[in-house]
């Protein structure tokens, strides 16, 4: 883990200095003359963005950090205190990566607007385009922080490999403590994606509305939420991800119902297997889980493809006949903004909770608090699950 950082600072580094160069280079204007200042700062504000986001992440997920050994130590009462443990962790897992998002986001958009950069009416126009410019400073380190995200895999199916094939168990040790940083690294990837769509998404409302005053002819400034239509747009905005996460938990775990009944079948059929004398039909569990892997997401991604055209063209029936044409692209707005807002903290508490169960019991598996076959990491593997 040291030293994927040190090779995450050498990139955080690179991309200041490349950044700073070709914002001069591109976005000098005689007009303004130091707005590319303010755009460079815009871009290094997204970098820090980046680095304290993958900070954030790695101190909540990996066991050297306090978070995730008190949740280990959560498992040497019990399966029920470890999920508590473990929920918990994640909740207050999104306050930090949040109070991040909006500093950068008013940050970036204070810089674009005191650039200097104004419309034909000599209103300052750059405050959207700053926040444009630090979405892409976040993103000027993506190829480094998709490197992190091999290695979790790779250690993952290094360690499987090593089971499968009857190693000692010291070479166990030594994949088990590169798939803890996996799990680390996995968590941290995912962290920056979804700080960097939190930094998007504030883009994309914008651009929603420029877009619907483009085809309407009307302005179309700001989304008042004290109207009762637009504020159940909200409110079905933030349910979308409720029920979009609630029927993605129970394709899982289907999923894994029917793997699990496969495999005692073959245990059944085939005793052989447990001491290595037969060998087990791997191609029909993989079957199971490729076929149910675009089986099962079909109902979740037409929610949430289908539910905005719905509401949009069901409220846009509605202010027709009550004499407010842009209701139906208003109640959008509002169920875009609050779904977004609901997606990044459920995203956020979802993939911190899940990388800090399993590093609890990896930290356990090290021989801490019983090690392994122990009470606590019987309860561990349950919130690993």
């Amino acid at each position: 883990m040291a030293i994927l950082q040190k090779g995450y600072s050498v990139t955080i580094v690179l991309a200041v200095l490349t950044f700073g160069g070709s914002t001069r280079w591109l976005l000098y204007t005689e007009q303004a003359p130091s707005a590319w200042l303010n755009f460079a700062l815009c871009g290094l504000v997204g970098i820090i963005t980046a680095y304290v986001f993958v900070w954030i992440t790695k101190y909540y997920t990996d066991y050297k950090h306090e978070p995730v050994r008190t949740l280990a130590l959560s498992s040497s009462t019990g399966h029920g205190t470890n999920i508590i443990a473990g929920v918990s962790l994640g909740l207050e897992s999104t306050a930090l990566p949040v109070l991040v998002i909006s500093v950068s986001i008013i940050s970036a958009f204070w810089l674009g607007h005191t650039s200097g950069l104004v419309d034909e009416t000599g209103s300052p126009n750059g405050g959207l385009f700053g926040t444009a410019v630090a979405t892409m400073g976040m993103l000027s380190t993506a190829a480094y922080i998709l490197t992190m995200d091999m290695f979790g895999p790779i250690a993952d199916n290094a360690g499987g490999i090593v089971e499968m094939s009857q190693q000692p168990e010291s070479v166990r040790e030594i994949t088990d403590v590169l798939d803890a940083v996996g799990n680390t690294t996995k968590a941290t990837t995912k962290g920056f994606a979804i700080g960097s769509a939190a930094l998007a998404s504030f883009l994309l409302f914008s651009a929603y509305m420029d877009e619907v005053a483009s085809f309407a002819n009307e302005s179309f400034k700001q989304v008042d939420i004290a109207i009762p239509e637009v504020f159940v747009g909200g409110l079905l905005g933030s349910m979308l991800i409720f029920l979009f996460s609630a029927w993605a938990c129970s394709a899982v775990g289907r999923t894994a119902q029917e793997v699990v009944k496969e495999v005692r079948r073959q245990f059944i059929e085939r005793p052989g297997i447990m001491d290595y004398k037969e060998k087990p039909d791997y191609g029909r569990c993989v079957a199971i889980v490729a076929s149910a892997s675009l089986r099962e997401m079909i109902k979740p991604g037409a929610l949430a493809i289908i539910s905005p055209i719905v509401v949009g063209f069901v409220f846009r029936v509605l202010g027709h006949y009550t004499g407010h044409p842009l209701l139906g692209a208003k109640v959008v707005a509002a169920m875009l903004m609050f779904a977004t807002v609901s997606g990044i903290l459920m995203a956020l508490f979802l993939n911190t909770a899940g990388g800090a169960w399993d590093n609890a019991k990896k930290f356990i598996e090290t021989g801490a608090l019983g090690g392994k076959g122990s009470d606590s990491h019987k309860a561990a593997i349950t919130g690993d699950t």
